[in-house]
């Protein structure tokens, strides 16, 4: 993967913060394993005393707030401590639903393999659910997580009965285009690959409070995978 310029992924910045619009497959962190490129390094490259003050897992794009100084990491950690952040994601979800901010409480612990599981004796977890848009056999959903469990939106959306497109670690099948195109052929040797490389979720809106306390707001576009999936589903009604 081609390591992007941190400059063009900046959505957001004064003389504290960063916001970035990070692209999908990047880390926001070193990982247990290899020496791959992450947000936070390609960051200190651009300013050295750079934090990452949350973390989006790698497959998920959109909305990452940094930190250039420790005054303004703590000032923003505090923030997502006491839920005062506001998150809102979008995510391309199987099945049509209609959901009208409908709320998942249900507790999360993690397991040791890097995954986590819906468990009475796990840490308390909520998130709101609303339908943004259907199509033929899936749904755009936004969602809106209250407490900042791991895969939180991934495993409550199963519990939904609504997993993300492409994660098949939480019962997303993979999507094809010939699914929805019955005209569509594939190269004669070649085999169809999935329209899109990764779960389709994306981290669209992020609202905190500088350190004068003034609200800011930050939209993320969505990438090129996200955006031309939701076209195509779109389009195929």
């Amino acid at each position: 993967m081609k390591q992007p310029d941190f400059k063009d992924l900046i959505l957001f910045e004064d003389d504290d913060f960063v916001v970035i619009n990070k692209p999908p497959f990047l880390a926001t962190l070193d990982e247990r394993v290899g020496n791959a490129p992450n947000i936070l390094r390609l960051a200190r490259q651009y300013h050295p005393d750079m934090q990452a003050c949350h973390r989006l897992d790698k497959e998920t794009s959109g909305a990452l707030a940094l930190a250039k100084n420790p005054e303004a990491y703590r000032h923003l950690s505090m923030q997502f401590e006491n839920r005062q952040v506001q998150k809102l994601y979008h995510a391309v979800a199987w099945g049509v639903h209609q959901f009208d901010n409908k709320l998942v409480d249900r507790s999360i612990e993690t397991t040791t393999k890097g995954k986590a599981r819906l468990a009475y004796k796990g840490k308390p977890a909520e998130t709101y659910f609303t339908t943004l848009e259907t199509f033929a056999r899936h749904t755009l959903v936004q969602c809106v997580p209250i407490t900042g469990r791991m895969h939180q939106i991934r495993l409550h959306l199963m519990y939904l009965q609504a997993p993300i497109v492409n994660d098949t670690l939480y019962g997303g099948e993979e999507f094809y285009l010939s699914s929805l195109k019955k005209r569509f052929n594939v190269k004669e040797g070649d085999v169809e690959q999935p329209f899109i490389k990764r779960f389709a979720l994306h981290a669209a809106r992020l609202i905190f409070t500088r350190l004068n306390d003034e609200e800011i707001t930050v939209e993320a576009p969505y990438p090129k995978d996200f955006r031309v999936l939701v076209d195509v589903l779109q389009q195929n009604r």
